[in-house]
């Protein structure tokens, strides 16, 4: 193909990867499926708040439904700062699921096309170009993890950053690197470690092309764009970073020790996958799952993979083209992504080999808990890699390798010993038809590649057509990355759901002034922890890796409340009756399961059974507190021993209140408090009292908040352990907290004292 012809062949091959990417795309685009799990459980109600909250005019940065209330603006979770999400979130009020998996589908096609420009650039073949396309956007962690939006973003923004950053480096110019920045900055937003480990692949990228002859001529010249891209990084992740530093500071996990990580590693065999996507019944029921790390077939193991995490197919012609390519691997235009490639299998496999015990001491690998994460960022690398293959193979004068068949067929083989040395060969046996399958029409394509060199049109579409059956037949819908919408009906705000609905119906019945009570869903399914989020109810728990340490010591709570075994109870919330619990204001308590199964002590008449839904059993605390109190009497406590031994003393919260280092006082006359408004970043109480007291707020004590008495600035204490507490004088008064997230960070940050 000559250069004119090769010009003219790339639009139609963007066109036809567009074309392809809308395809693969169509099963949730349509409505059939949705991006399931933690795309749905965790992702999409902070997703609907975010709206929710632009469309009302509030502030997103706290979100008071969830773990009695909780920093947005400092949680990646939060999605504040992504920018395809905040801008869904500013168009529409009410994202659906179509709408939000649709951004999702959006950035892999943009990212595809981001690698399609990388191999213009380089002036590599456009057949190439478009291998590497489809097995990056629509294969290996991003097919097969595709529930984990955060991470998936994360790699497409690190696709167009790299698109950038090699323009800023090869043209000298400040306005690509100073792009560069940018892009890569949105990718550090999504503060998962597939952000922090294609931030290390990016800072490696720029010294590989520095390094070597001409070493300081050439990084005088890459001086500008590479102090633009500092500059347009900084400015948009100083920021966010900060409050995340911060939260981490004041978090429940800060760091993860080497062992906890570990348990993430992937298992060798799982790499099978890149072969015969179903080898081991991924996609099926969970039952029919053989693969590492299953105790069942391979024998107990202290490793944690969910079972897609091993799933790491990318398409057969990619992996025949990364075979059959010989020596191009090693080639000095692609060796970098080798040599990248090779570092990232090597930290997937975690404690397989003693990479990961050398690099987990580099700043910010103890954040993260799963090597295995690092398939991602390898997935994508090996497409860029089987792109540069397929782009020798069709050079005129590439041979296809015989050599490179043959370790096809050896791969193809050991996934054919491993299923009979399991005794799983017939269960295995569909996939590994389909999976040979792949691999002959692959092999067949690029074995006549010569042949259609000579006409580029036919041989991109014949590359688009293989490429987009194969993806769909082998990477297909399934359990792990879609499932039907009504799966999730209770996180719609349009769908009817008798459970929703009593849940809003009790509550309301319990209105007053001074109220808004909470509602604990335990063990009511995967997807229902953050439907308060959705339908604007607060849950004393939640679906969150991050809690506020406070929170999480005062209460026991985890990650996730979806099934038994994750309602842990601590010292000071030692069952569902108990003095914190009404002062959560949990008034209603849902659970899959009898009560009894989580707390052996629940008696009857702990909590009044309400009714049976076809998702839960329904009880209901008589003893809920409101949300605002007026207490008329201090009594001394000490916080640090009742987190850590329990116990609560014999009080009437409606009346006292507990606090550290206040003397004890006597009791005033009675007085009297009333919500007058509540919104996210803003409660306003109005207060009224013969004699003064403290006015109570029932949500979480944090650091960011800042209060006021009718103007006046006014000290938050910490009250009751867990909660806010300001004092006021005799007579009517007005007392307003504000959630003030840049003072409050910038007096973390000093170490400035509160000047009230």
């Amino acid at each position: 193909m000559d250069a004119a012809a090769r010009r003219e062949a790339w639009p139609l091959a963007a066109l036809l990867f567009c074309l392809g990417a809308a395809i693969l795309s169509w099963p949730w685009l349509s409505g059939a499926f949705t991006i399931p799990w933690d795309a749905k459980a965790q992702a999409y109600p902070q997703i609907v708040f975010l709206a929710r909250s632009l469309a009302a005019g509030d502030s997103p940065f706290w979100a008071p439904g969830v773990f009695a209330g909780h920093p947005q603006i400092a949680d990646p979770q939060s999605l504040i700062f992504s920018p395809p999400f905040l801008l869904l979130a500013w168009l529409d009020s009410a994202p659906g699921f179509q709408a939000v998996d649709a951004v999702v589908f959006v950035m892999l096609t943009l990212a595809g096309l981001a690698i399609m420009a990388l191999f213009r650039d380089r002036g590599w073949r456009p057949e190439g170009a478009l291998v590497a396309a489809f097995a990056f956007a629509f294969g290996g962690s991003n097919a097969w993890r595709i529930q984990h939006i955060g991470e998936v973003l994360s790699l497409c923004w690190f696709a167009i950053a790299l698109l950038f950053l090699s323009r800023a480096l090869e043209r000298r110019s400040w306005t690509n690197g100073l792009a560069a920045g940018i892009v890569a900055g949105f990718m550090a937003l999504g503060r998962d470690q597939i952000a922090l480990l294609c931030a290390y692949l990016l800072t490696i990228f720029v010294i590989w092309r520095l390094c070597g002859a001409g070493f300081f001529a050439r990084s005088r010249a890459a001086l500008a764009p590479l102090a633009a891209g500092l500059a347009g990084g900084l400015a948009v992740t100083a920021v966010p970073l900060a409050f995340t530093i911060a939260l981490a500071a004041q978090s429940n996990r800060p760091s993860i020790d080497f062992a906890g990580a570990a348990r993430g590693s992937l298992p060798p065999l799982s790499l099978l996958t890149a072969a015969v996507a179903n080898l081991y019944g991924v996609d099926g029921p969970m039952k029919d799952f053989w693969g590492p790390p299953s105790s069942m077939v391979w024998g107990d193991n202290e490793f944690i993979l969910a079972r897609n995490m091993g799933a790491v197919y990318f398409g057969a012609l990619p992996l025949v083209a990364l075979a059959c390519a010989g020596g191009a691997a090693w080639r000095r235009d692609i060796r970098f992504f080798t040599f990248a490639a090779l570092l990232a299998l090597l930290y997937a496999l975690g404690s397989h080999t003693p990479f990961f015990r050398a690099v987990f001491a580099l700043p910010g690998i103890d954040l993260f808990r799963r090597p295995a994460d690092a398939t991602f960022p390898l997935c994508a690398l090996l497409a860029i890699i089987a792109g540069h293959g397929a782009h020798r193979v069709w050079t005129e004068g590439a041979a296809l390798s015989a050599r490179g068949a043959a370790s096809v067929g050896l791969v193809f083989a050991a996934c054919v010993f491993v299923a009979w040395d399991r005794g799983r060969l017939a269960q295995a046996a569909p996939a590994l038809a389909v999976g040979g399958a792949s691999l002959l029409a692959a092999l067949a394509l690029l074995g006549a590649a010569r042949r259609l060199s000579r006409r580029p049109g036919l041989a991109i579409s014949a590359l688009a057509a293989l490429m987009t059956l194969d993806l769909a037949v082998n990477n297909k819908p399934n359990e792990s990355t879609a499932l039907p919408p009504a799966t999730y009906d209770a996180l719609r705000a349009d769908a009817p759901d008798e459970t929703i609905a009593l849940v809003e119906r009790k509550l309301a019945e319990r209105a007053a002034p001074d109220r808004r009570d909470r509602v604990e869903l335990a063990a009511v399914g995967y997807d229902w922890p953050n439907a308060g989020l959705v339908h604007g109810f607060d849950h004393d728990l939640g679906f969150n890796p991050v809690r506020l340490k406070l929170f999480a010591d005062a209460t026991g709570a985890g990650d996730q409340i979806a099934v038994p075994d994750q309602r842990r109870f601590s010292p000071l919330y030692a069952r569902f009756r108990s003095p914190l619990a009404d002062l959560l204001g949990v008034r209603l308590v849902l659970s899959s399961v009898p009560l009894e199964q989580m707390d052996p002590s629940f008696a009857p008449g702990d909590l009044d059974f309400v009714a049976r839904t076809k998702h839960a059993l329904v009880f209901e605390n008589p003893r809920a507190l409101p949300r605002v109190l007026f207490a008329t009497q201090a009594r001394e406590a000490d916080f640090g021993t009742m987190l850590r031994d329990g116990g609560w003393p014999d009080v009437d919260f409606r009346r006292t209140v507990l606090l550290e280092g206040v003397a004890e006082t006597a009791p005033r006359a009675p007085g009297a408090a009333r919500i007058a408004a509540y919104r996210n970043t803003e409660v306003a109480i109005e207060a009224e009292s013969p004699e003064g007291g403290w006015v109570v707020l029932d949500d979480v004590f944090h650091p960011w908040w800042r209060a006021d008495v009718d103007g006046a600035p006014a000290r938050i204490l910490q009250a009751n352990v867990l909660f806010r507490a300001v004092a006021v004088p005799p007579g009517n008064h007005r007392v307003t907290f504000r959630f003030a997230p840049f003072a409050g960070l910038w007096a973390q940050m000093t170490g400035a004292a509160d000047p009230r």
